[in-house]
């Protein structure tokens, strides 16, 4: 076994796939300001702030605003972002994320979720999962967006590891850079073609087994 010490995990698209919410949300902001969002389009948003996001999807719709409609706009898809997950349950976490973090647990890794949303304890509530977290740094705690590293710069100092005996599981382009900035070795949840820059890359958190950790 490695010097990994802790693993931190991104929430949205690795322990639950809220991304259909994020794009149910969106789609309706946009079909109400007069244009269709695919999900091709909503492919851009992946790993990219509220406000970026707000900014892309106007792009597309060619709509200009001001600013102070952009923040309405921002906070009415927010609403119905969080009417949507407040009626998630447990049986949206994404398969074998919930048992590989009983794992680790269960063999002394410090475990902590490293997210850029605000409605993490919303999320971790719905699916009854706050407990299983050592520290949780989420968008209410930090100043700078993935690709900076301070999400994940965060949840080692909460965790009182070393940065380079932490092990980040991602499924955004924008996550893994900031894990490698963070100087943390980068699992990679997903595409292969996205996550190229990993250390290593997963299909999914499925039947995962403590060697993946070996580097």
């Amino acid at each position: 076994m490695s010097n990994v010490k802790a693993c931190i995990f991104d929430l949205d698209g690795v322990i639950v796939d809220t991304a259909k919410y994020h794009y149910l949300a969106w789609k309706r902001l946009a079909n109400e300001l007069g244009f269709d969002f695919t999900e091709k389009d909503n492919e851009r948003l992946k790993g990219v702030s509220r406000m970026e996001s707000l900014e892309i999807l106007l792009e597309i719709g060619q709509v200009e605003v001001d600013e102070k409609t952009k923040v309405e706009l921002a906070e009415k898809k927010n609403g119905w972002y969080r009417e949507y997950i407040t009626k998630m349950d447990e049986s949206e976490i994404l398969p074998g994320a919930k048992e590989f973090i009983e794992t680790l647990k269960e063999n002394n890794f410090k475990v902590a979720i490293g997210s850029s949303s605000k409605n993490t304890m919303t999320i971790l509530e719905s699916i009854n999962m706050v407990d299983y977290f050592d520290a949780i740094i989420d968008g209410n705690k930090i100043t700078k967006a993935k690709p900076e590293p301070e999400v994940f710069l965060l949840g080692a100092e909460a965790l009182g590891i070393n940065p380079k005996e932490c092990v980040v599981f991602e499924d955004a382009k924008a996550g893994i850079e900031a894990a490698k900035r963070a100087g943390m070795f980068a699992i990679g949840v997903g595409s292969p073609e996205i996550l190229k820059d990993a250390d290593k890359i997963i299909p999914s958190m499925k039947n995962l087994t403590l060697d993946i950790l070996d580097f």
